[in-house]
């Protein structure tokens, strides 16, 4: 009888290229003949030469199949956990698929498998990311979300110690913490978010959260997770955003800063203090404790009516994001001013992103506290079916004749809406051939 080395569970995980988890497995000791290791499981010697012969692949490729075949073997083996342990960190180097098929073979048998549930809650979190149907994609990060709660109440295993399965902990933490979040984002609970985004972030080092990638991914979607909070929290949104976008290369740095600026001029009223919140917020992941009461608050939404109207002489030359302000918050009267300056009249809207669409009506975001919340604002009565039908989150010119408005929740409806297809571009003239010369 030869006793066989199981596998470490501890693991040092990491994200590689946003792609896929890369673990290193911790090398097996041995003696000189290989027989002997700490905790140690004796085998018969056929099977132990054929488990070292698996294990000793020298590349993933070679050792999954050594492994599968080991399997189909030895299906009782007393070393199947190890074995699907290393074959599921063998697969994750280059299959997807098989390694989440291997995860939930290895959960039937150890069902508080680190390792695994870290793999079923990455991969699965990846998968949702790439579904287009939002019910589809909720599902999966449902999915992936009941497993990272499960790995984050895992018990420590027996036979591993407490240092060892802290660290193996700690660097599954992350991922756990940003599915949960993920899958709270999904179902609008800013709360639930924001708790496991800060929870990932303080999980590491501060110094890594400033480094492009997955951690400064959670901090700009911290800054999301504070805005669609009820109520939204305008002023931590603004430091997070700002923090992240700070921090972020090209192009992304240019796709986050305006939630930032967005959120700092909700709250404040103007830009002016935004460059030194920028800074500031630099310098440490946490905004610090008297942040709140440096930032003067904005007027109140009726003070800022009577200013922008008594500032306007004529109300129709407002923004559009104006005129919603005030039909949402201002007197009757007032919200009759802008009103009357559109009522009746058929406008073209360049760019407005589809929210929801049917048979008979379009609805779209225009304004851009719409875009940011990603609500409709506009509803256009369609005056004839569609020719060409956009998705939700598509970019589309919109016309439509001002018919009617509700304050609260602010909805403009337009009849006679149609959308307005884009031109083809015309093809150059054919280049004319020069008249033959006569001789």
């Amino acid at each position: 009888m030869k006793k066989a080395v199981v596998a470490s569970l501890l693991a040092v995980a990491s994200v590689a290229s946003c792609a896929r988890i890369a673990v290193a497995q911790a090398p097996a000791s041995a003696g000189s003949n290989a027989q002997q290791a700490g905790g140690g499981v004796t085998l018969p010697p056929a099977e132990y030469n054929d488990y070292t012969a698996a294990i000793g692949q020298s590349t993933p490729q070679t050792q999954a199949p050594a492994l599968e075949a080991y399997l189909t073997k030895y299906p009782q083996s007393q070393v199947k956990a190890d074995v699907l342990q290393r074959l599921m960190l063998a697969y994750s180097q280059f299959d997807p698929a098989k390694t989440l098929d291997t995860a939930d073979r290895l959960l039937q048998v150890e069902p508080n498998n680190m390792r695994a549930l870290t793999f079923e809650t990455y991969f699965r979190s990846q998968n949702a990311d790439k579904l287009t149907d939002a019910t589809a994609k909720q599902a999966e990060y449902d999915k992936a979300a009941d497993f990272a709660q499960k790995g984050l109440s895992a018990p420590k295993p027996e036979a591993v110690s407490e240092e060892d399965f802290n660290k193996l902990k700690s660097a599954a933490a992350p991922v756990f913490h940003r599915t949960i979040a993920a899958d709270a984002l999904g179902k609008k609970d800013g709360a639930t978010a924001v708790t496991h985004l800060k929870e990932s972030l303080s999980s590491v080092p501060e110094d890594q959260t400033k480094v492009p990638g997955l951690l400064l991914q959670d901090t700009y979607t911290l800054a999301q997770a504070y805005y669609q909070s009820t109520p939204p929290d305008l002023l931590n949104c603004a430091w997070y955003g700002a923090r992240a976008a700070s921090f972020a290369p090209e192009p992304y740095k240019s796709q986050m800063m305006p939630l930032a600026k967005y959120c700092y001029k909700k709250f404040h009223g103007a830009d002016d203090g935004f460059d030194a919140v920028a800074t500031a917020s630099q310098a440490t992941l946490n905004p610090p404790a008297d942040f709140a009461s440096s930032v003067k608050p904005a007027p109140s939404p009726a003070d800022i009516v009577k200013q922008v109207l008594a500032g306007t002489p004529d109300p129709a030359t407002l923004a559009i994001s104006d005129k919603e302000f005030i039909l949402q918050n201002g007197t009757p009267e007032d919200a009759a001013k802008v009103w009357d300056t559109v009522k009746g009249k058929t406008v073209q809207f360049p760019d407005a992103t589809v929210v929801s669409v049917s048979d008979t009506a379009l609805q779209v975001a225009v304004s851009d506290d719409a875009v940011q919340s990603k609500t409709a604002d506009f509803t256009f009565n369609l005056a004839a079916p569609l020719k060409t039908v956009p998705a939700a989150g598509d970019k589309v010119t919109v016309t439509g004749t001002y018919d009617s408005f509700t304050p609260q929740p602010l909805m403009i409806t337009m009849s006679n809406g149609a959308t307005v297809e884009k031109k083809a571009p015309a093809k150059p003239a054919a280049a004319r051939r020069p008249a033959a010369r006569r001789r």
